[in-house]
């Protein structure tokens, strides 16, 4: 087996360097928990832009920061498949991408992370980046990647399926969840919260009529919290909010801190999550991680992370979405039932038994390099 002694991990931490949702908040803790495992020195976080400054966001990893337009890079990798990353960050024994497309390098095991293939099925539902590289590209370059990640059990089955990568150099690291402590107690009248990007994917639009219906018939219901930013085609939404059912009832708070979203779930009475497709649904997770009874859509990775302790709905009904809120918020029993199930089912996730899975998935993607190189 391959020592990884002295090992040079660089992981591309860009997608956290600004305001981290999903994408970027599964970069910043794993390369967390992965330095807890090899040791300060031993990861690299990379970053490239002309304009924001990656600093050190942690400890004992080495930040390689290149003044060089993200969109420029992107190019080149994605379609030059230059300059090699070597030549940005010096002797690397791994690049790990936390997108699809592998990162050129010289020497280097290349690792991709794969968190869902919804670009494959709804490429205008994205950016024009992704359109334009992530459907005509990723099929190739998850095959001739040395690794695979994927965020469940969900997605590698779609890598494996419609991607065709072998089952062995594909590993499940889930993101793991959050340290905060169980809220004592329920909060019946707290408000109602979703979290996530106003994308749709997200199907926010559903999950408003689905309020409407629920405040229609009971108008004393809480209010709706929508937290997370505004996607390319988020206006008509917000126009929404204006209209007679769901003025002042409904506010849409934009992206929070961490310490801003645990307060959020702490207060919430429940937690909805109606999306057409996830890899993973980190907001369930971390809802359940506080206690936060969770009613979210049957689709994708959602029933693997949820299992039962959720109410789970079709995300293309409206009004079994409003009733399933309605359960939530007038049975305590029911409430607490996903409470408690939430916590104990929260519990099995965690950053550090990913950062292991991370390693062992690293030492099978230098073992493959090195087999292909001789």
């Amino acid at each position: 087996m391959l020592a990884l002694r002295g090992v040079r991990v660089l992981i591309d931490y860009r997608p956290a360097l600004r305001q981290r949702t999903g994408v970027g908040e599964y970069a910043h803790r794993l390369a967390a928990a992965l330095v807890s495992r090899l040791g300060p020195g031993a990861v690299l976080l990379f970053s490239s832009s002309w304009k924001d400054r990656l600093g050190h966001p942690v400890e004992g990893a080495v930040p390689v920061d290149r003044r060089i337009p993200v969109r420029l890079l992107n190019a080149c990798w994605h379609r030059l498949n230059w300059p090699p990353v070597e030549t940005l960050a010096g002797r690397l024994d791994v690049v790990h991408a936390m997108h699809p497309l592998i990162i050129p390098a010289r020497d280097a095991a290349q690792v991709i992370t794969i968190h869902d293939l919804y670009f494959l099925d709804h490429p205008e539902h994205t950016r024009a980046e992704i359109r334009r590289d992530y459907a005509a590209l990723a099929p190739s370059h998850a095959r001739r990647a040395h690794g695979v990640i994927a965020v469940s059990e969900y997605t590698a089955g779609q890598v494996r399926g419609r991607l065709g990568v072998p089952s062995e150099r594909i590993t499940i690291c889930p993101p793991g969840a959050p340290a905060w402590p169980r809220r004592a107690g329920g909060r019946a009248n707290g408000p109602i919260l979703f979290v996530g990007t106003l994308e749709r994917r997200k199907n926010v639009a559903t999950l408003l009529e689905a309020y409407e219906r629920l405040a229609h018939r009971r108008p004393g219901a809480p209010a709706l919290i929508l937290a997370g930013r505004q996607g390319a085609d988020a206006a008509p939404l917000l126009d929404r909010l204006k209209t007679p059912g769901l003025s002042g009832r409904v506010r849409h708070v934009g992206y929070v801190s961490d310490e801003d979203r645990e307060r959020l779930y702490r207060d919430a009475s429940l937690l909805v999550l109606p999306s057409f497709d996830e890899g993973f649904g980190m907001p369930a997770l971390e809802a359940m991680t506080v206690g936060v009874p969770v009613v979210a859509a049957n689709r994708g990775a959602i029933p693997e992370v949820v299992g039962e302790a959720g109410v789970l709905v079709d995300p293309h009904d409206p009004e079994g979405l409003a009733l399933a809120m309605e359960r939530v918020l007038t049975d305590a029993d029911l409430a607490r039932t996903l409470s408690d199930r939430g916590v104990e089912r929260a519990g099995r996730f965690s950053w550090e038994a990913s950062a292991a899975s991370l390693v062992d998935a690293y030492r099978g993607a230098m073992e493959r390099r090195l087999a292909h190189r001789e």
